[in-house]
């Protein structure tokens, strides 16, 4: 079993961004994760603001990326939203370039409508959030691994387009689709992930696997193939951590990003200490 710690930038400054990064390399964690808002998802726990530093995560993630050396890095996960995905591409594979080939590509479908509308970001009905998701993973794709690009979606469009240097990570970095929705996005995921976040119950997770499989095969994909990952809140009592992160392991997720703990650095350090050697390899 791997993990990786959320780092959840919101109301951090960049020392401790990067103090908590340096942290989870030299603790064994397998990557480092930001997410990809431009303010807190939550208030400011003594205040009750919810105007606070958030630094942007691509170009947070370019810096983390000259700032390490062996932890893998990404964003869970980038809103399709925010971004033509002509020139996510091309944030990718310049990040994946200076980590030296260390980037996990993380994308989902948006959610946060308010901080849209805020920025003016277009924020489209769900339905078609996930026809973009689609659309996008296809099309960052060719940009990635083809020269002369033609690509003619509904939303998004390439023509004869190369853009160099190539991916150190051939054909491209491992693409991450967070999806929890059964009828549409777990569908996507099956279709397109390398890896595939999930959230829920083991109980659910479980289910949500089953049909991922499911969609999978009806698109001629190994489900073997499909990573799953899935998130470990380190905050319960350590028994309950435990047995979740086995449940989890015993169901197919070899991939847990544990959650950053409201107890802070102490709690964390346990964790690394006490629990995380004694889980599932």
């Amino acid at each position: 079993m791997q993990f990786g710690l959320d780092v959840a930038q919101h109301w951090l400054d960049w020392p401790e961004i990067l103090r908590r990064v340096r942290y989870a390399e030299d603790s064994g964690f397998r990557g480092a994760w930001v997410f990809d808002h431009f303010k807190p998802n939550y208030p400011d726990p003594t205040t009750g603001s919810w105007n606070g530093p958030c630094l942007e995560g691509w170009t947070l993630l370019a810096a983390l990326a000259a700032s390490t050396e062996r932890i893998r890095l990404g964003v869970l996960v980038t809103g399709v939203t925010y971004r033509l995905p002509s020139i996510l591409a091309t944030q990718a594979v310049t990040v994946d370039h200076v980590s030296n080939g260390r980037l996990e590509f993380g994308i989902g479908a948006a959610w946060f409508e308010a901080e849209n509308r805020q920025l003016g970001v277009p924020f489209p009905p769900r339905k078609e959030r996930f026809e973009r998701l689609e659309e996008a993973v296809q099309a960052i794709k060719l940009l990635m691994t083809k020269d002369g690009a033609t690509f003619g979606g509904r939303y998004y469009r390439l023509e004869d387009a190369t853009y160099l240097p190539r991916p150190i990570q051939q054909p491209h970095p491992p693409i991450w689709i967070g999806a929890s929705g059964e009828a549409v996005a777990i569908p996507i995921a099956a279709r397109n992930a390398d890896v595939w976040h999930g959230f829920g119950s083991v109980e659910a997770l479980r289910r949500k696997a089953g049909l991922l499989d499911l969609h999978a095969e009806r698109a001629g994909r190994d489900p073997a193939a499909i990573l799953r990952a899935t998130d470990l809140s380190i905050s319960e009592r350590w028994p309950e951590v435990r047995d979740r992160a086995e449940a989890l392991h015993a169901a197919g997720f070899s991939y847990l990003i544990v959650s950053w703990p409201t107890e802070g650095w102490d709690r964390l350090s346990e964790f690394v200490e006490s629990v995380m050697p004694d889980l599932p390899a």
